[in-house]
């Protein structure tokens, strides 16, 4: 009976530590790995080093320029031995510790009378404006490249004090200098035209000055450049879409019965434009009339021009009362482009705006960078002292729309930069814009979206990057891999000169790019920090690991007292 007393606490102990033994090991095995595979953040794969690689953002811009030569320019013998190509870099650190650097590569490709019969029969006679059409329909050069005309000395295309003539197309005449009159060298023709030919090219499509204020938002400026990206700060940043808004405000509706025909207007003078303009964004169209809106600034009245004056120092507070008639197209949230047409009342009128020098401006106008233009409507002149009120007015929508054009070219980011010396730029056609100004805007807006994107991704993959409990769903890798993809095709195709494919490539990069950074999912806020989880998880596995790790404790510490009395009874 003794034997079997001892027995039993022997046994019970031992199916008591196979017990805790059993509990720890599932515990262990099974719902550690359990607990963790449930409660991890998944991470979908993101393509980290080429996103790196696009860090060091190193743009090549490439653009072809053709250039033919007319009769009377090169001997035969030198036609002969003109070489078929000719490539030009020129590299710019934009910003080394951004490491962004851009390239210039001008391909010219040399024609030796190709299109001889048309061209010299307007070298000797002929205007500039009937040989550009006349060109360009002969030989249409692609979106981003560039054709130049090689004309003699003695032509009468072009005026006495005009060397460069550049058309509404993508080509140029040029007029071959003193120095290079035939019976010079091949070689001495060739560097002559060269610095010309690269000129041409800095007008037409691109220069250091224009990319580099493409690249505002990336690389910091130094004080001397500022001056020189004036324009690009006063345009819109590059957007998918634009809304453009068309407003009358009648702050006098018992003293005028306006009239305008916004709709009409905008299709003879807007609509060419923004035909032209599709590339680059989609452009909606709206208009409405306020009344009894004012300026909120209360002008001057100067005696010595019985006139009403309104200061440039007061021009800034005239947006802001204005800008809360006006309302906003909530549903969209792409920039708005607003154009306010202001009918003075019967009791400020004439009103006039000066300029910083206190002289009147011509258009009677002013824009306020990326937000639009005012113009202000004088319609004291259209009735007489007894006349009775209210007085239908008809406004001028061919003077109206005029300035409005103008105004639109500015903010969308067309330049309207003074051509160099001896330069004559072609007046713009009924479509508002030149083809070579469209390129010279997709080139723009192609780096300016690159870089924005590229941005935008790298500074996506750095924010996962080290708040590791934000959950990477599937749906924003794709639109990642899509973006770099994106981006990788839009450097290519500006390496080989496809300025619209180029500019199409980064448009999506930008547009996936952005849903990725802003999707909702990657709120920081949705996630517990790793403290928090702490304080969830230890009141649940306290009470239950503290029985096992005692029960482990005391297993091992009869074990040890076993081996030191077996240890004992040896000795």
């Amino acid at each position: 009976a003794a034997a079997d007393a001892a027995v039993m606490p022997s046994l019970k102990t031992l199916r008591g530590q196979l017990a805790a033994l059993s509990i720890a090991a599932v515990v262990i095995l099974i719902g550690v790995p359990l607990w963790w595979r449930t409660t991890e953040t998944y991470r979908a794969w993101l393509p980290v080093s080429q996103i790196q690689e696009l860090a060091n953002l190193q743009l090549q811009l490439s653009a072809d320029v053709e250039v033919v030569f007319a009769r009377g320019t090169v001997t035969p013998e030198q036609q002969k031995k003109v070489p078929l190509t000719l490539t030009q870099d020129d590299e710019h650190v934009v910003d080394g510790d951004l490491r962004t650097t851009i390239c210039d590569l001008m391909v010219t490709k040399y024609e030796g009378c190709k299109v001889s019969n048309v061209l010299n029969s307007f070298v000797s006679r002929g205007h500039s404006v009937e040989a550009d059409l006349s060109l360009h329909t002969l030989s249409e050069s692609p979106c981003g490249s560039l054709v130049v005309y090689v004309i003699p000395e003695s032509s009468s295309l072009l005026p006495e004090d005009v060397d460069v003539y550049v058309g509404q197309r993508r080509t140029a005449l040029l007029r071959i200098g003193a120095q290079t009159r035939v019976g010079r060298t091949l070689e001495q023709l060739l560097s002559h035209l060269e610095p010309r030919v690269k000129q041409v090219l800095q007008v037409m499509s691109f220069s250091h000055t224009d990319i580099t204020a493409a690249l505002s938002d990336r690389v910091r400026l130094s004080p001397g450049n500022k001056e020189s990206i004036a324009d690009s700060m006063r345009a819109f940043k590059s957007s998918p879409g634009y809304e453009i808004t068309f407003s009358l405000l009648n702050p006098d509706p018992k003293s005028h019965r306006l009239h305008w025909d916004i709709e009409g207007a905008v299709q003879t003078y807007i609509q060419p434009l923004l035909r032209k303009l599709a590339p680059l964004a989609n452009f909606s169209i709206d208009s409405q009339t306020l009344y009894y809106a004012m300026l909120g600034v209360n002008p001057r009245f100067d005696s010595s021009r019985s006139a009403y004056t309104l200061n440039s120092d007061s021009l800034a507070h005239v947006i802001n009362p204005v800008e809360a008639r006006l309302g906003s197209n909530a549903a969209s949230s792409n920039p708005v482009l607003n154009f306010l047409l202001y009918v003075p009342d019967a009791h400020h009128s004439p009103l006039h705006i000066n300029d910083h020098k206190k002289q009147e401006v011509p258009s009677n106008a002013f824009h306020s960078p990326r937000w639009g233009g005012i113009m202000v409507y004088n319609v004291n002149d259209f009735y007489g002292p007894e006349a009775a009120f209210p007085v239908d007015i008809n406004i001028d929508m061919a003077k109206v729309m005029g300035v409005f054009l103008a105004q639109l070219r500015l903010l969308l980011g067309v330049q309207s930069s003074a051509p160099p010396p001896r330069f004559l730029v072609a007046p713009c056609s009924s479509a508002g814009i030149a083809d070579w100004e469209l390129d010279r805007l997709m080139w723009s807006r192609s780096v300016e979206n690159i870089a924005t994107a590229t941005t935008t991704i790298t500074s996506l993959a750095q924010l996962l990057d080290q708040i590791g409990n934000i959950v990477i769903n599937d749906n924003i890798a794709q639109q990642v891999s899509s973006a770099v993809t994106s981006l990788q095709l839009a450097v290519a195709e500006l390496e080989s000169g496809n300025l619209r494919f180029a500019l199409q490539y980064s448009k999506e990069a930008i547009l996936a790019s952005e849903r990725a950074f802003f999707d909702p999912s990657l709120l920081h806020l949705l996630y517990f920090p790793d403290d928090q989880k702490f304080a969830i998880y230890i009141p649940l596995f306290l009470p239950m690991c503290v029985p096992i790790l005692l029960s482990l404790l005391k297993i091992v510490s009869d074990a040890r007292q076993r081996r030191r009395e077996k240890h004992a009874k040896a000795d």
